[in-house]
């Protein structure tokens, strides 16, 4: 699967490290920054190229951290066409995708240890959404607000 990666200063090495990991699982990894220590960097200038990929189907699924990854998912989720959620826990990793079709995951660095952010990401990435109809429904509603606050920017 080909992947996308984005964390700023507070995320950086829980990247490094779960990047390290896919590869060696046989994954495609797109490493959209950051890309060295930098206190002073600012989430969205990773975050938001990366959402920007996942939605133009430039990788499949994205995973971004940051500090506690309530900045990451506020940022990624203001791009049309993504589905992003803060996850700490197993189901979630996997409901999302299932029931929301979620499209990129975003974790805490300061808030979960390593083992359990690796075994989000498998979860994450092994799971399907099931196309059910009632969340074919709402994923509608979600996408026609996204086509109504991008119109209303526009005009």
């Amino acid at each position: 699967m080909r992947i996308g990666m984005a964390a700023d200063h507070g995320g950086l090495a829980l990247k490094q490290q779960i990047a390290e990991k896919l590869r060696a699982a046989g994954h495609d990894v797109v490493d959209y920054g950051a890309y060295k220590l930098n206190p002073d960097d600012d989430y969205p200038d990773f975050v938001i190229p990366l959402a920007k990929a996942v939605a133009g189907g430039d990788v499949e699924r994205g995973i971004a951290v940051c500090g506690s990854g309530v900045g990451a998912c506020v940022a990624a989720d203001k791009v049309p066409g993504v589905r992003a959620a803060l996850v700490h826990d197993v189901y979630s990793a996997h409901q999302g995708v299932e029931h929301d079709d979620m499209n990129l995951m975003c974790i805490g660095a300061w808030v979960i240890a390593q083992a359990l952010a690796w075994d989000l990401v498998q979860t994450f990435l092994g799971a399907h959404f099931g196309g059910a109809e009632r969340h074919l429904r709402r994923l509608k509603k979600v996408a026609a607000l996204e086509h109504s606050v991008e119109m209303g920017k526009a005009g």
